[in-house]
């Protein structure tokens, strides 16, 4: 995607990006609680393909109705089962939905009242499009990816190892960070460090000493 044109020009931004299972939505909630505006790019697809939403039409005319539920929202397991199975479908998929994500991913930008903006990217290892001013990365080993995942969504270990091994490595994702959070044991001992950064992205967006593209 062309981060130039979903970027807003007078906010600080940081990327937020983590491995499946990682936390990534937990940490996020804690920055948008001590005030930073979130947009979660997966939230979006969530709701470009719920019953109703934008890319449902496009969809379902690519994959064909069994894709598509009875209440009108995108068969989430199966599509999983597919994209990650066949690399084809898989990019036909986000040639559907990536132009919308960068539409709506900009509108949430202009409307975005924080003293920064949280961006949750999570293939930001993988596209290598995206620019921000900070990246931060939310890191656990594949055992702890794949538990919390059993736990969450109740999937095979298998699919959970298959959905990983499409995904950056865990040194590729750390290579790239401006921040490391280490999700590894109770989440609580993430707050201190989590209130360190917030202090430090408040205090460099408030500086405005940074070239926005």
């Amino acid at each position: 995607m062309n981060t130039a044109a979903i970027r807003p020009v007078s906010k600080f931004s940081v990327g937020l990006t983590g491995g499946i299972g990682s936390g990534k939505t937990k940490v996020a909630n804690a920055f948008a609680e001590r005030g930073a505006s979130v947009i979660d790019t997966d939230a979006v697809a969530h709701s470009l393909t719920s019953a109703g939403g934008a890319a449902m039409p496009l969809i379902e005319s690519a994959f064909g109705a069994a894709m598509i539920t009875p209440e009108g929202a995108l068969n989430r397991a199966r599509m999983r089962e597919t994209v990650f199975s066949d690399v084809k479908q898989k990019t036909l998929l986000e040639s559907i939905l990536h132009p919308m994500i960068r539409s709506e991913v900009a509108r949430l930008s202009h409307a975005a009242r924080g003293p920064y903006i949280i961006y949750v990217v999570p293939l930001l290892a993988e596209t290598g499009h995206w620019k921000f001013d900070r990246i931060v990365v939310v890191d656990c080993d594949e055992e702890q990816q794949i538990q919390r995942v059993t736990q969450r969504d109740n999937l095979p270990e298998s699919l959970i190892k298959s959905i990983i091994a499409q995904q950056a490595t865990r040194q590729q994702r750390l290579a790239m960070a401006s921040d490391v959070l280490s999700n590894v044991g109770a989440f609580e001992l993430l707050i201190p460090e989590i209130d360190r950064l917030h202090k430090i992205y408040c205090d460099l967006s408030s500086s405005n000493q940074t070239e926005y593209l």
